[in-house]
């Protein structure tokens, strides 16, 4: 089966290791890293299913409160596994191919 996205299976599994090496913290679905490994296989393809057939939608973040210096706080926003996975580790390389694979623009 064709999907409209061509993004590399061995990418989201190249961001997960990093996002791995990273650690972090569960989002808002409470999953952390350990328990998002325990199904790796399932989860890495559903991502992958999901980015390449254009259908993945970040949930929303965990808002976490952060003291500031001056005693007030500001609000830190944290994804959850895959959204990290996806947004900020495989991020420019995937938005590199969905830009051109929507944009009509040929590759260089």
């Amino acid at each position: 089966m064709t999907k409209p996205f061509e993004i590399p299976k061995a990418l989201v599994w190249k961001a997960f290791q990093r996002v791995k090496a990273n650690g972090g913290s569960a989002g808002i679905d409470q999953e952390s890293i350990e328990e998002f490994e325990r199904n790796l296989s399932r989860n890495l393809y559903k991502l992958w299913n999901r980015m390449a057939s254009g259908s993945y939608f970040p949930p929303p973040v965990k808002a976490v409160p952060i003291p500031k210096k001056n005693g007030g706080t500001r609000t830190l926003g944290i994804p959850i596994v895959a959204s990290v996975c996806l947004l900020f580790r495989c991020g420019w390389e995937c938005l590199g191919l969905w830009f051109l694979a929507t944009s009509g623009v040929a590759a260089l």
